[in-house]
């Protein structure tokens, strides 16, 4: 299941898990998966929550006012995801599809908790103004915008460009000999 997922993405699926481990709760729900994309502090999910105009410190405070401590005993072993949970790594792949990634990154994962409405974190994220429709149009505009290269920017690099030639370039607008039979 995890296979496709990236360093990041695996690493808010562990800090989900402490989280619930924290808590002593012996479930894990998409309120620790949210709990560990805003733990990890880092990665394309809290770059578009930021960008939304979201104080990832606020959200941080309302997260912990929806986990509160259980009194059971220390959890030993593997806890369960929620079936809320399950769905949205479910969510977080199909969306990585839809947007032809070959990866799931942190960015799905948002995605995939803002889908499942019930969710206690779909919640807390409307709260805050993050809503799944203005997120994927974010990652579609991250992932749109073209590199420095491609708009022709040669401002960074003046004697690379004064004593070489953009291949790149040249194959784009056709200038190239094609390459048969060498």
């Amino acid at each position: 299941m995890f296979k496709r997922f990236t360093e990041r993405a695996r690493r808010v699926i562990i800090l989900a898990r402490e989280e619930a481990e924290l808590y002593r709760h012996e479930y894990l729900g998409t309120e620790h998966i949210l709990q560990g994309v805003v733990k990890d502090g880092g990665g394309i999910a809290v770059a578009i929550i930021q960008k939304i105009g979201t104080d990832l410190t606020q959200l941080r405070k309302e997260l912990e006012k929806n986990l509160p401590r259980s009194s059971n005993s220390l959890i030993i072993g593997d806890i369960p995801f929620t079936s809320r949970a399950k769905k949205i790594l479910e969510f977080a792949v199909e969306e990585a599809r839809s947007l032809n990634h070959n990866y799931i990154g942190t960015e799905h994962l948002l995605l995939g908790l803002l889908k499942e409405k019930e969710g206690v974190a779909c919640r807390i994220l409307n709260g805050f103004g993050v809503y799944f429709e203005d997120v994927k149009e974010k990652i579609i505009e991250m992932f749109k915008e073209p590199s420095e290269t491609a708009r022709g920017d040669t401002g960074k690099t003046p004697t690379l460009d004064e004593f070489s030639r953009d291949l790149t370039k040249m194959a784009v607008d056709g200038k190239l000999d094609p390459i048969i039979g060498r």
